[in-house]
């Protein structure tokens, strides 16, 4: 409440002009001054204002006149025609209503007048000195607040009535109504306009030029070159091989969270594990043993060591015991054959020299004619063998061939290369849920149902082992061919047969068909077809301490996801989603990835444009790629910017100076589903040696930095490699698939498929002629869908670097047509893929049957011919010649 002292005494109203002008106020106003209010207390200083405003309404002295017409002013700023006004014109009637309302227009209060108040807003002043002069007057409703006054108490009644709200809503002419419908008519269609400006890709062609200048293409590469940081990786790997991680272990859920807390670290967005329930099995202490036993078989005359020695390092847990995953469970006995490298041929040969080998144990060594362990059990099984024992021989990674780990890089005599022997090319993936992802839920096999299981128990043994072994069947059987000798010293090779020595072969193992296994992903979101990604993956499960395989790789992975993740920082964005993932379980049957790729075919397959997987990424110097053949420009256009430190040239130009070319895709790692099952353009990158203590418990950090890469000089060039290729793979406005290159190469595999048949005489059987026909449609179609490119550059230029309306979208759908090329490959017709092998769907790339690591072109017709099926090679051929054409086809329509 004001006090009194403060009180706020108005100014006396303005009088008319005539009252100005009407000379003695007496002769005009006789009954001045006018008796007091019975009701009004106030002093006489305070009424005196009151006899300014009559009480009643008179008419001006008619006598008096201004000369030449003149009007008496009065405050107005609207148009003097105006029809609309706050009250109706029947109320200014009368010299005292227009008084009122020039005081009012002035903002001058009558301090007598109840629905007057001492206070005054802003927005109650007229708005038409801020709106147009419209052809009316156009007056908000005013709401009129009064202050509290110290004689308020006597004047409730009346206060309550002069303060109630007056609004009155102006009347509209319909010439003011037209007006108004044309103006709102005006905003709707700019309002439209700028819809239809920002529909368009008009804006995001000036974001992307915007963005081109914030951050230049060339800058940025140099960035990520230069920031590639050998210490973080070199620290990375220390904390990853810090401790056994098999999958599914306490060491791979801890190594998996230290990956998940990276990505959310480095700002990748959503970050996510993907928990998946598959097959797997872990050995059990003294559950496995090799014996050689007595005569009358009640005892064991020798047993193998089996485990490596202890390598130590490990801040966590123990070394990893030696097995086999995906193994067989059992017990067996029988005399001890030697079965060179384990192939088929190799068992036909002791069949042919008439050695039984039914129920007996065989011995074969690692690699050579059947690289793949896997296969090597089957083939014993199916010649009637009740166990296998794989070992590692010197003439192929051992001292014969250079000095051994921990110093070197071959396999020491206690050395022991673990592995699954889980049929990876028959069965892809957790073995028990063949074409479907292993989640909660979901329908399983059973292990006897399952092809992707052998059905006779295994193991690894070091060469020390087998050495015992092998003098143990000296005189027994056939002496060996040349080509069937290894390089174990003191021994005189012999086959072997039913009357050799008894081995006792023991696998008692922990099984569990619903182990928990974990992926993990994170993502950059692109800014112009976010719905399309380039995928890099890495598996981070290991045998034992993994160095090399796999965890160079995840030090590679994490800290281009590292800097990558800085760049978004600082406001980069690809145009399409960099995607990175962490696979589980890839050592017992690429688990991890193919889960990953069944649960989201369908995605994958009309969004992944790209997919580089890292595994054994760096053992050595010289740079090797295997992939799909669109990859061959991106990558001689990243490898001419690495410049090797120890060579002081580019990669490229060591990569010309051995005549390297793109090697071909088998089936030895996660790109696996990705190329052969959901048809995504995949490429392998590494840095190998001659060797590495592959899969034992020597693969660890010490080795890798005294002997793998010292100063991680080959980290941090994989490192710059694989950004490179991501910049252009992820930010190149036109992706940049060598689409030419994948027709010549398709003339080449057929080459090869030729080839193959012609050395095993059965090339009369079949005809090749509709592939060949198919490959020339294939070139002509990419000879054209290739010249859109050089029309879209040519625009570019002509535009000064801008890319008009609309040529954007149609850019995005080359980009798109161009990737789904290769899943175009794919025999998606149910039932479709390679027969009995359904789950591979790629018609030229794939596993074949008895050859799962090497390449295989055209792996169905392979299969076909291996099995002497003359119809059913010629139904494929024709099959392939016919998806090949439509693939060529889709790219133009």
């Amino acid at each position: 409440m004001p006090s009194e002292k403060s009180h706020y005494v108005p100014a006396p109203p303005i009088p008319t002009y005539d009252e100005a002008t009407g000379g003695n106020s007496s002769s005009v106003r006789p009954d001045w001054p006018p008796p007091p209010s019975p009701i009004d207390t106030r002093p006489d200083h305070e009424t005196e204002a009151q006899s300014l405003l009559p009480s009643h309404t008179r008419q001006a002295d008619s006598s008096r006149h201004a000369p030449n017409g003149y009007r008496p002013p009065y405050v107005e700023s609207d148009d003097d025609g105006s029809q609309w006004t706050l009250e109706d014109d029947d109320s200014d009637h009368g010299e005292g209503a227009r008084v009122r309302r020039d005081m009012q227009e002035l903002e001058v209060e009558d301090p007598l007048d109840g629905s007057s108040s001492r206070s005054s807003s802003s927005w109650r002043k007229r708005i038409a000195s801020s709106l147009p002069q419209w052809k009316w007057r156009w007056r908000l409703p005013r709401i009129t607040v009064r202050l509290p006054r110290q004689n308020d108490g006597a004047n409730t009644q009346d206060t309550e009535t002069s303060n109630t709200r007056r609004c009155r809503w102006p009347n509209i002419n319909s010439a003011a109504a037209i007006l108004l419908v044309g103006r709102l008519l005006a905003v709707f269609l700019i309002l439209g306009f700028l819809y239809l400006l920002f529909m368009s890709d008009l804006f995001s062609n000036m974001t992307r030029r915007i963005g081109g200048q914030m951050f230049d293409p060339e800058a940025v590469r140099q960035y990520v070159q230069q920031n590639i940081d050998s210490g973080m990786m070199r620290n990375t790997l220390n904390h990853f091989t810090g401790y056994a991680h098999i999958a599914g272990t306490e060491g791979d859920y801890a190594l998996a969270m230290d990956v998940r807390n990276d990505f959310m670290k480095y700002g990748l967005e959503d970050v996510s594990v993907d928990e998946y329930y598959v097959y797997l099995n872990y050995p059990k202490e003294g559950g496995r043993a090799v014996e050689i036993m007595s005569e009358d078989g009640k005892e064991a005359k020798w047993k193998a060591a089996l485990e490596e020695n202890e390598v130590g390092g490990e801040t966590a847990g123990r070394q990893t015991l030696v097995f086999h995953g995906h193994s067989k469970s059992g017990d067996v006995r029988g005399p001890l054959i030697y079965a060179n490298y384990g192939s088929r041929e190799d068992f036909k040969r002791l069949s042919d020299k008439g050695i039984d080998t039914k129920g007996a144990i065989a011995l074969v060594r690692y690699y050579g004619t059947q690289g793949d362990r896997a296969l090597k059990v089957k083939a014993a099984e199916l010649a009637g063998f009740a166990g296998c024992i794989i070992y590692s021989d010197p003439a192929e990674d051992g001292f014969l061939k250079g000095e051994t780990a921990p110093n070197g890089r071959f396999m020491p005599a206690d050395g022991v290369q673990r592995g699954a022997v889980s049929l990876m090319s028959w069965v892809v993936g957790d073995v028990l849920t063949p074409g479907w992802e292993s989640k909660e839920g979901q329908p399983r096999m059973t292990k006897e149902q399952t092809k992707g299981l052998v059905k006779i128990p295994s193991i690894p043994l070091a060469w020390r082992d087998a050495q015992v072994l092998l003098q143990h069947i000296q005189g027994f059987g056939e002496p060996c061919p040349d080509e069937w000798r290894g390089g174990v010293p003191d021994v005189e090779w012999w086959s072997g047969n039913s009357s050799s020595p008894i081995v006792r072969l023991k696998n008692e193992q922990d099984e569990n068909e619903r182990q928990e296994i974990w992926n993990i992903y994170g993502k950059i979101a692109g800014i112009e077809q976010n719905e399309k990604s380039i995928i890099i993956g890495n598996h981070r499960d290991a045998w034992a301490f993994g160095a090399t395989d796999p965890n160079s790789g995840t030090a590679v992975m994490l800290e281009v996801a590292r800097i990558f993740g800085d760049l978004v920082s600082r406001g980069w964005r690809p145009l399409r989603t960099i995607e990175f993932m962490s696979w589980d379980a890839e050592e017992y049957n690429l688990i991890g990835s193919t889960e990953f790729v069944e649960k989201n075919l369908e995605a994958l397959q009309k969004n992944a444009f790209a997919y580089i997987n890292l595994d054994t990424a760096v053992s050595g110097q010289e740079f090797h790629a295997a992939a799909s053949p669109v990859f061959r420009k991106v990558l001689h256009k990243v490898l001419d910017r690495v410049i090797d430190p120890n060579f002081n040239t580019s990669l490229r130009a060591l990569w010309d100076e051995r005549n390297a070319e793109l090697e071909g895709l088998g089936a030895g790692s996660d790109y696996v589903a990705f190329q052969d099952i959901a048809g995504t353009s995949s490429i392998d990158i590494l840095f190998s040696g001659a060797a590495h203590p592959y899969h034992s418990a020597y693969d660890n950090f010490d080795w890798m930095e005294r002997v793998g890469d010292p100063g991680f000089i080959y980290h941090n060039l994989l490192g710059q490699v694989l950004g490179l290729l991501i910049l252009e793979l992820a930010d190149r406005p036109i992706l940049p698939f060598d689409m030419s290159n994948y027709a010549l190469s398709l003339g080449r595999y057929l080459g090869n498929l030729w080839q193959w048949g012609e050395e095993k005489g059965v090339n009369g059987r079949f005809k090749l002629d509709p592939i060949k026909d198919a490959i020339h449609e294939v070139e002509n179609a990419i000879s054209e869908f290739e010249k859109w490119e050089i029309s879209w550059e040519q625009t570019v230029v002509a535009s000064s670097g801008w890319e008009p309306v609309g040529l954007g979208q149609r850019r995005c759908d080359y980009n798109s047509r161009m990737a789904l090329f290769e899943t175009g490959l794919l025999d998606l017709e149910f039932g479709g893929g390679i027969p009995n092998r359904t789950q591979f769907k790629h018609v030229i790339f794939g596993p074949q049957l008895w050859s799962g690591y090497d390449e295989a072109y055209f792996p169905a017709i392979r299969d076909a011919v291996d099995a002497e099926d003359w119809p059913l090679t010629q139904k494929i051929i024709d099959k392939t010649a016919a998806i090949i054409t439509n693939a060529a086809k889709a790219l133009l329509e």
